[in-house]
């Protein structure tokens, strides 16, 4: 049958643009746009400053004229208008021209009188040319009656000049997008580099190869911080790994071990058949089987919390009931004697099973190791529970008290797990223990023996 279907559902990896181009192209658009606009609003305001000035100039034309009206009649031709450029006429109200510049002395009036005191737009539609103008129509009571002056402006500089900037932004803009295209490009270029080689230095670290780091940035900046990110990460991963791989490695010895002792006994039994006590040789299959589950279910305890499942059961639990049932259990046993006296009330929030498996680990850890008497204590101080076991076996070693809560560690390297001991007791308990938000330790200033305290935080 064929797979094929199933490739559709993984993701494709699309080739794309670089990282680099793409904010190159990023930048130059987003320069080009405001470059554009930029470059609109100046347009617009050259022109809007070149139109108020010729409006500025037809004001004071129009100022004149009613100065020559209020005088009295004024010549039929009126001098000092530029022919080329402006234009003015005064009409009477019966709508005669009495005196107008040279180009249009003899036209008709070149615009209708304005509805208010005075008008002035933007025109294309005057009776003489068809050229833009500027048009300014003012009504006026002078000396001989009511007139209208008009004084009109050709916009043909205004319209050039705007025409000649645009143009010359037209190129600039484009030059300028390129310039700033090349500065993005070199620019982005040099803060990537410091990526390209974290990127090329991370390819190259394998499963073989993890003592290897990727370069960091002297600079404290983003690309200096995901360096230093990453290589903390691979701290932790190398240091996982290594855990790991120790784990496997003491985990297959310890279940080599009773599998080696079962298939010893049961080697020499088949060999010696007339000598063999087959009584004594299953009394010894069973412990070695005991012990062989109990090094199982501390395994998969510790794996499982590698995998990741941190998950616990949070409902009240009363510290001293379970201390009292370990207590009671470790008296039955009947080796060493146990002590309760210090044992008080104390509630907090947890997984009963879990913490029950903690102070079951911490007490048959005294029981092996004590030589007469185990003491329990328990009490509630400060926001914090504290559970202790004691021992007045031979203590621990100041250098070696962190080190028993490494997983397989025997002070007492002749004790094996047919003792009683797997060298994970201590190791689930710390993992217990900081996974309920507390922490355990070895009592610096006990002594003699060994006393282990257990701290949770209460519910109250």
């Amino acid at each position: 049958m064929s797979r094929e279907p199933e490739r559709s559902l993984l993701p494709r990896r699309r080739r794309g643009w670089s990282l680099r181009l793409r904010v190159t192209l990023t930048a130059t658009v987003a320069v080009a746009l405001m470059f554009t606009l930029g470059g609109a609003l100046l347009v617009a305001q050259h022109r809007r400053q070149l139109t108020e000035n010729l409006d500025d100039t037809l004001r004071q034309r129009a100022d004149e004229l009613s100065t020559i009206v209020d005088s009295g009649p004024p010549p039929a031709t009126l001098a000092g208008i530029r022919e080329d450029d402006t234009l003015a006429q005064v009409v009477d109200a019966d709508g005669e021209v009495l005196a107008a510049s040279a180009r249009v002395d003899r036209a008709a009036p070149i615009a209708d009188p304005p509805i208010g005191a005075q008008r002035l737009r933007t025109t294309d539609d005057l009776a003489v040319d068809d050229d833009r103008f500027r048009l300014l129509s003012r009504r006026h009571d002078g000396a001989i009656g009511e007139v209208v002056i008009h004084v009109a402006g050709s916009l043909d500089e205004v319209d050039d000049a705007s025409g000649a900037l645009s143009a010359s932004l037209q190129v600039a803009i484009p030059l300028a997008a390129l310039l700033v295209a090349g500065l993005v490009w070199v620019i982005a270029g040099h803060t990537l580099r410091p990526v390209e080689a974290i990127r090329a230095a991370a390819a190259e670290i394998s499963g073989s190869r993890l003592d290897r780091r990727v370069p960091e940035p002297a600079d404290d900046d983003e690309i200096g911080r995901l360096a230093r990110t990453m290589n903390a990460m691979l701290d932790r991963i190398e240091d996982s790994v290594l855990r790991q791989e120790r784990f496997v490695s003491d985990a297959s010895h310890e279940l080599r071990s009773p599998l080696a002792r079962m298939r010893s006994q049961l080697e020499v039994d088949i060999a010696h058949p007339g000598t063999a006590d087959l009584a004594a040789s299953m009394r010894t299959m069973l412990e070695e089987t005991v012990a062989l589950g109990r090094l199982i279910d501390d395994l998969l305890v510790l794996a499982r919390s590698d995998a990741g499942d941190r998950s616990l059961e949070r409902v009240p639990v009363d510290l001293d009931d379970i201390v009292g049932r370990q207590a009671r259990r470790i008296r039955e046993d009947g080796r060493v004697s146990v002590d309760i006296s210090a044992v008080s009330g104390a509630q907090v929030e947890g997984d009963p099973g879990q913490l029950t498996r903690a102070v079951r680990n911490l007490a048959d850890n005294a029981s092996r190791h004590a030589a007469s008497t185990v003491t329990f204590s328990v009490a509630e101080f400060d926001g914090m529970a504290e559970v202790a076991v004691t021992d007045d076996g031979p203590g621990i070693p100041p250098d070696a008290r962190e080190r028993v809560f490494d997983r397989f560690t025997r002070l007492d390297e002749a004790r094996t797990a047919a003792d009683g001991g797997t060298g994970l007791g201590l190791a689930i308990v710390r993992d217990i223990v900081e996974r309920h938000g507390g922490a355990v330790s070895i009592d610096p200033d006990h002594h003699p023996g060994t006393r282990v305290v257990m701290r949770l935080p209460t519910t109250s």
